[in-house]
């Protein structure tokens, strides 16, 4: 598991990789990542989910980061980045000399959350926590928030389940 510190010192050795190579890299992280290293909603996670570019330098630099630290090789992965509809809102975590890293916004997150709308992972925690940080009250308001971000016909049924688990309507809790 990745605690907040141990993404940090990750990003930096990071850094580290791609000064030797000569490129400054960005990286737009999501998921567990940002729920540690942002929220502090967790203590560790996984991975960290993200999109990253020059691409196929940060993998490299990524690649030499885990077999000097000893962290599994896709400690860093952009496997979520079908997640990522739009450009989204940003907010820097971290601007080191040649890494950028940032995290999309509060409301971006609870989109791509329920989007995702994994109920046998943390992501229901991860819901509950962003739908109390923005201070929702309703399944409407959520809603609101996820179609700023996504296109309705892309909104599966199982984001509707996953919110009013988290927020009944008023009556049916």
């Amino acid at each position: 598991m990745l605690t907040r510190e141990r993404i940090r010192e990750l990003f930096c050795a990071l850094n580290e990789e791609l000064a030797k190579a000569g490129v400054i890299g960005e990286v737009g992280i999501c998921g567990g990542a940002v729920m540690c290293l942002v929220f502090q909603a967790r203590r560790a996670t996984r991975d960290v989910d993200a999109i990253f570019e020059p691409t196929r330098e940060i993998r490299a630099a990524a690649k030499a980061v885990a077999d000097r630290l000893g962290v599994p090789e896709d400690w860093l992965n952009d496997a979520a980045k079908a997640f990522f509809h739009a450009d989204p809102p940003r907010e820097d975590v971290l601007n080191l000399p040649n890494l950028r890293v940032w995290a999309p916004t509060a409301a971006y997150m609870l989109a791509m959350k329920c989007i995702s709308a994994r109920f046998d992972s943390s992501d229901l925690d991860d819901t509950r926590f962003l739908i109390e940080y923005l201070q929702l009250k309703s399944p409407a308001d959520v809603f609101r928030i996820i179609e700023a971000y996504y296109p309705r016909s892309q909104i599966p049924p199982k984001t509707q389940f996953l919110v009013e688990e988290i927020l009944p309507e008023p009556g049916e809790a």
